[in-house]
């Protein structure tokens, strides 16, 4: 069977790439690069199908909006 995910990656403080696949359940790695990433990610995508009971449809990317906030 075949899947196709959405992945976020962001960059976090320390310079480390972080992805996460939103509809898995604690699908996420890091890494120093980005093919390095990628990698990691495909892994992990595979253990989670594996663990996980329902598998979700993936849903349409819509697209990603940044919101800045002043408190």
């Amino acid at each position: 069977m075949r899947y196709n995910f959405t992945v976020l990656i962001e960059q976090g403080e320390d310079g480390a790439y972080i992805a996460t696949v939103p509809s898995l359940k604690s699908c996420y790695t890091q890494a120093d690069t980005i093919p390095v990433l990628l990698e990691k990610i495909h892994e992990v995508i595979e253990l989670c199908l594996e663990i996980e009971d329902d598998v979700p449809v993936s849903a349409k990317f819509i697209g990603v909006q940044q919101i800045e906030i002043a408190v």
